[in-house]
């Protein structure tokens, strides 16, 4: 289904989902687009609409859109990870991915993203109580 990352990378890259979302409420998904052509930003929010926004209590979930065809990465983070990180945080994420990625190292750089993104969830979401897994952590695809 596409040929930046090999079906191991993937499933190594559920597994660090899995980790970063550990100790915390906040959720995490990745989605690989390979057929949008035009406004990569546009697309990347109705994604995250449809697969992300307001289906966690605590409105943290991150999504990270990436269409390796047209070089382009959007990450988008829910109001309450958002209010917490501004937007320097996922900048800079957004600059260490894609340096990354121009090197080929698209499983490094999106594993990185993934467990920083978690030591930020456990910061400001930590577990109390019950933590039910709100979002599927598999990769989607269009």
């Amino acid at each position: 289904m596409n040929d930046f990352l090999t079906d191991q990378q993937m499933a190594s890259l559920v597994e660090a989902i899995k980790t970063a979302e550990d100790f915390s409420t906040g959720e995490i998904r990745i989605h690989i687009d390979s057929n949008t052509e035009g406004n990569n930003a546009e697309i990347a929010f109705e994604v995250f609409k449809r697969l992300c926004k307001d289906k966690t209590a605590a409105k943290n979930a991150v999504l990270f859109h990436v269409n390796f065809e047209q070089k382009y990465l959007t990450i988008i983070g829910d109001e309450g990870i958002h209010e917490k990180v501004n937007q320097n945080f996922w900048n800079k994420m957004h600059d260490d991915i894609t340096t990354e990625f121009s090197k080929g190292k698209y499983f490094d750089g999106l594993k990185k993203a993934i467990l920083e993104t978690g030591i930020e969830l456990k910061k400001y979401f930590p577990i109390v109580g019950e933590n039910p897994n709100e979002l599927p952590n598999e990769i989607t695809f269009s």
